[in-house]
């Protein structure tokens, strides 16, 4: 258990930083002269480089032990932090976004393989309840934070709180006891991607893996389209910071909840009514134009996000090898990362077309989908899918 509260803090605050920025970044990078179109760019880069390294960095943790490269993404992240302060034309800032993700790939399998190496079968959906308690307060202090730091005190302090922060998650990260190996695993890059592959292929894994990418695409297209929404109804940031605020908080109050439901009823209950309240806030929320209302969907948002994280994430522990757990948790992360990356911009795109409400309504249909495949896993009484069954 030690080890466990040890890793809630330090994945709350190494996903703090991401959220911390979120507020401040793009007008950081219009002060140091970048266009529109270069913005873009600068917020993207992060997201493509902490692709690619959360595939990479759970081949680490497979190879070397969660503790090696969590240290070191932690120290990347920190470097990164406090380069942001150092940035003077737009270039300078393209490239620290690009260390950055790169570096916080390695923090995401890592956090999460110490909780599947850690935890048993029977407890691991509240294990990954409390997991997920970490990053949603991570999001939920990130949002308000990084806005009133810069706001009372600069950008630059973002940065350097930020990156002390990083800094004291590198001393708890080091009284973690040093990471197993996976069997000595031994096996190449080329067979690593085989085994990716066949990650990929598990019938077991295709739900909870579609199910994190369509909540984050729906969640990329709310970030996106929300404001906009809100603005013709005649509110301000302050509401949108709001919804926003209270989504979060539900999101870190049902997690424990939603794990112990994980570990009574089985993962396929729980993440099959949190994709229902999912699908129904995200569809419902653009007809809604008093904000009371909109925070109760916002609400409802919030449960089926906490009801659904610790069963996939559980789901995805029960259904792979302890020597796969780096890869497989490699793999979640990405897909939140791409889920946010695709949403945004395609359902801003859509938005163009159509109208801001059905683009914001539309943004539910990767989840609608993934509702689907999870009412018909109950209709086949996959609920026999439970703790170590494969």
């Amino acid at each position: 258990m030690r080890i466990l509260r040890l890793n809630f803090g330090v994945t709350l605050i190494g996903f703090l930083d991401t959220h911390l920025l979120i507020p401040v970044i793009a007008l950081y990078a219009t002060s140091l002269g970048a266009g529109v179109g270069v913005i873009g760019i600068i917020v993207g880069l992060y997201s493509i480089t902490n692709t690619l390294t959360n595939l990479i960095g759970g081949r680490l943790v497979d190879r070397f032990g969660y503790k090696a490269p969590l240290i070191g993404g932690l120290l990347g992240d920190s470097l990164a932090m406090f380069a942001y302060s150092l940035c003077r034309l737009p270039w300078h800032l393209a490239l620290v976004r690009a260390f950055h993700g790169g570096s916080g790939g390695l923090v995401g399998p890592a956090t999460m393989s110490v909780v599947a190496r850690q935890s048993s079968a029977e407890r691991r959906g509240r294990a990954m309840g409390f997991y997920g308690m970490a990053i949603a307060t991570a999001t939920l202090l990130g949002y308000g934070g990084g806005g009133i730091i810069a706001s009372r005190l600069g950008n630059e302090f973002v940065f350097y709180i930020g990156g002390l922060l990083l800094v004291f998650a590198v001393i708890l990260a080091g009284l973690m006891p040093k990471g197993a190996r996976a069997n000595g695993d031994r096996a190449s890059w080329e067979e690593s991607l085989k085994r990716a592959a066949e990650l990929l292929k598990n019938k077991n894994l295709r739900l909870p893996y579609w199910a994190i990418f369509a909540q984050y695409f729906a969640f990329g297209g709310i970030v996106t389209l929300l404001p906009l929404h809100m603005t013709t109804l005649g509110m301000t940031a302050f509401h949108v910071g709001m919804l926003l605020a209270m989504f979060s908080l539900m999101f870190v109050l049902v997690q424990m909840p939603g794990g112990y439901l994980s570990d009574r009823l089985g993962r396929l209950k729980p993440m099959t009514i949190g994709l229902g309240l999912a699908v129904a806030s995200v569809v419902t929320l653009p007809f809604a134009e008093a904000f009371g209302l909109m925070v109760t969907i916002m609400s409802l948002y919030g449960i089926g996000f906490g009801l659904l994280f610790p069963s996939i994430s559980a789901r995805i522990a029960d259904s792979t090898k302890s020597e796969e757990y780096g890869q497989a948790t490699g793999i979640f992360h990405a897909l939140i990362t791409v889920g946010v990356s695709i949403g945004a911009p395609l359902m801003g795109w859509v938005a163009g077309f159509l109208g801001i409400k059905i683009g914001l309504s539309l943004s539910g249909t990767a989840l609608l989908i993934a509702l689907a495949m999870a009412i018909l896993g109950l209709t086949k009484g996959e609920t026999a899918h439970r703790f170590l069954e494969k």
